[in-house]
């Protein structure tokens, strides 16, 4: 006789748990093109689950904390989110320590300046200063952008480890502008570019009109664990003021994360 909790069908698959679709109701605001805000259609729509589920899943949320419903009746992120996020010790930690260097870099520069982190195949931004006449770009804190489009990213990819960079490399690599690299061979010469001069340079290959110079920084064992970078308006020269205090703020959350140089 068949089991009693046995579905009908016997071998059909089961079909998402609540947990997946509550994740994927969050999961529809973390696409690198996501908006600030979201309507029920447009959330059930990137969930890829139907109306009626969406309108439970996002109710939950909201009682939660993890969305507000706005005065136009679209979705935002909840700040209980942000809240939760902030305490994992990595983030926590990296934050604390970098932001005192993240700010003298801001104050030579005025312009964005980028903490980020290797998360899965993303670059996952941690922390971000901004000046009222920066250059306009889509990166926000909490957010994720692809890694071969992005200055941060280039250098977390290429310190990550090889069967990492493989994996990201097998992939469709999306274009974004003409100046995107999406060649896999290409890439490959780039990141080894990347390691020998230790500073990732990218112009307008994400945002049109924004140019970038990112450098890794390294925990006590010498491993990569974040990047900095400062972004800027494109121009035609490199300012090379902007490069040399990305490197030092990198050697300095370095030296504060316990990494000593060899001699």
């Amino acid at each position: 006789m068949a089991n009693a909790t046995q579905p009908h069908g016997g071998d059909a698959a089961p079909g998402p748990s609540v947990a997946s679709r509550m994740f994927a109701v969050i999961d529809a605001f973390t696409a690198p093109t996501a908006v600030r805000a979201l309507t029920l259609t447009a959330i059930a729509e990137r969930a890829g689950l139907p109306l009626s589920t969406t309108h439970r899943m996002v109710g939950e949320w909201v009682a939660w904390g993890g969305l507000t419903r706005l005065d136009d009746g679209r979705y935002s992120l909840g700040l209980r989110l942000w809240e939760v996020g902030v305490q994992t010790p990595t983030a926590r930690n990296l934050r604390t320590i970098a932001l005192p260097y993240l700010e003298d870099l801001y104050e030579v520069a005025h312009e964005h300046v980028h903490l980020a982190i290797l998360d899965g195949l993303d670059a996952l931004y941690v922390e971000k200063l901004s000046g009222h006449r920066a250059v306009r770009v889509i990166s926000r804190v909490g957010g994720r952008l692809p890694l071969h489009a992005t200055g941060v990213g280039l250098v977390l990819l290429a310190h990550a480890p090889s069967d990492v960079i493989d994996e990201y490399l097998a992939k469709p690599l999306p274009q974004f502008l003409p100046s995107t690299v999406t060649s896999p061979d290409v890439l490959r010469k780039r990141l080894a570019d990347i390691r020998a001069l230790g500073v990732a340079f990218m112009s307008e290959e994400m945002t049109a009109g924004s140019s970038s110079v990112a450098a890794p920084i390294l925990d006590r064992t010498g491993q990569v664990v974040a990047a900095v970078s400062v972004v800027t308006p494109t121009t035609p020269t490199r300012d090379p003021a902007h490069e040399a205090a990305v490197r030092q703020a990198a050697r300095g959350i370095s030296r504060s994360l316990g990494y000593r140089r060899a001699t």
